[in-house]
């Protein structure tokens, strides 16, 4: 649940107001001036101009995580819509957690509406008697964080999926994971649940496309949601890479479709591919499978090791790219005005649930 706060002092900076290069310097500047009152996070996906301004790196939780840590009055998150949501949720009520640019929403996210969810879940529960728990991937709206929170169930990360599956297969029957199919697929593969008993619930359709029946036989439904990033990577570019590189290692995010991440060497969060490849010797090789910006800055940082991104294409999420120092820098003048524009306020109903899915997640 977005909300902008409406007062009015000044429009974004125009394309012909500054050029980049002064943009950048008066970022500095302020961020300077601020340094006791704001704290700026920058999600692994952002561009370079945003991540040097950055004081705190991470994924969306770990940055949600630290925001709750300082107590600092403005906090500017770098990233989409649910992770500044879920920074709020974790700050206290004197802190504003800021977007930079209230449209660099997840496409992953939108594929999941609250009406649907609502919809499929009636559905579900009329189908069987046996006790599914809900599961969302924590790229997800606050309110369906919330709906998670209602209906006895939990978020989840890519880091702790398999985890959160293990304890609710333990609390009930059956699972419905939401909003990507590809990593609850895949995260339960791994756990032994076979394909059979994995059925995938589409909104577009009449009762997702699914039967009663086939949800009395299935263990596992799965939302049909998907990352636009980590999907466009294909098994045709692994062979490629093989065929190039023979001693270049693939990883890959479980995003990835099920082919991808069974013809991979390696897969796992964007935190697991930072330590894989930062722990591996000098010399090594790695075909990377995630966004294009952390690929780069990790062939940057580890000069040593060969580094390259698993598709020769641009693999850029253009949600995060909506992000840019001269947004940023729109943020921190209003802050410096102390009339703070962008601000991201979930309702205290909403909160109230979604932190109760939270905390199940951060006990299991």
């Amino acid at each position: 649940m977005l909300e902008l706060q409406t007062e009015e002092y000044l429009p974004l900076i125009a394309e012909t107001e500054l050029s980049d290069d002064d943009i950048i310097l008066e970022i500095t500047e302020l961020k300077k001036k601020l340094k006791d009152e704001l704290l700026i996070l920058g999600h692994h996906y952002q561009h370079d101009d945003i991540i040097r301004f950055a004081d705190v790196t991470g994924d969306s939780l770990a940055l949600a995580k630290e925001a709750a840590k300082i107590t600092k009055p403005y906090i500017i998150f770098c990233g989409v819509h649910f992770m500044a949501e879920t920074a709020d949720m974790l700050t206290s009520n004197s802190q504003q957690v800021i977007l930079p640019d209230l449209r660099a929403g997840c496409s992953m996210a939108d594929m999941a509406k609250d009406s649907d969810i609502e919809e499929c879940w009636d559905f579900l529960t009329a189908s069987t008697t046996e006790k599914i728990i809900p599961i969302t991937y924590i790229n997800c709206t606050a309110s369906l964080k919330a709906f998670v929170g209602k209906n006895s169930g939990a978020i989840c990360t890519s880091s702790n999926a398999r985890k959160v599956i293990e304890w609710a297969f333990k609390e009930g029957q059956k699972l419905l994971f939401f909003p990507d199919q590809h990593l609850g697929r895949n995260t339960c593969f791994e756990m032994g649940v076979p394909l059979s008993e994995m059925v995938l619930y589409d909104p577009r359709k009449f009762n997702g496309g699914l039967t009663s029946e086939q949800i009395k036989k299935a263990k596992v439904i799965l939302w049909y949601g998907y990352c636009s990033v980590h999907q466009g990577f294909t098994v045709s570019q692994i062979e490629n890479v093989r065929k190039d590189h023979p001693n270049m290692k693939v990883i890959v995010h479980p995003e990835c479709n099920f082919e991808v991440v069974r013809a991979s060497d390696l897969n796992g969060s964007t935190s697991y591919i930072i330590d894989e490849i930062t722990k591996a010797p000098s010399g090594s090789e790695f075909a990377v499978a995630t966004e294009i910006n952390l690929v780069n800055r990790l062939a940057q940082k580890f000069t040593d090791k060969k580094i390259i991104s698993l598709s020769p294409y641009q693999c850029l999420c253009t949600t995060m790219y909506r992000v840019r120092p001269r947004w940023l820098l729109s943020a921190m003048r209003a802050i410096a005005l102390k009339k703070p524009i962008n601000v991201i306020k979930v309702s205290p109903d909403i909160t109230k649930y979604s932190i109760l899915a939270l905390d199940r997640m951060m006990n299991i």
